[in-house]
């Protein structure tokens, strides 16, 4: 009986799960953060690269 009473208290003070709760919790909130901010930018970003994937090719060009 006393190692039942004793097992219930370990299992009831075990915090492992909550360590990994908080873990999935903050890697989600980094992953909505990076899915907003490429929804938002994202547009702009590709206007970008493709002025910098156009100048590099003209430079390119004018080298050869």
């Amino acid at each position: 009986m006393i190692k039942l009473l004793a097992f219930k208290k370990a299992y009831l003070e075990n915090k492992d799960g909550a360590t990994a709760i908080e873990y999935g919790l903050i890697a989600a909130g980094i992953s909505l953060a990076i899915a907003t901010i490429v929804f938002t930018f994202g547009d702009s970003l590709i206007t970008t690269f493709t002025s910098m994937n156009t100048e590099m090719t003209e430079a390119n060009a004018r080298i050869q």
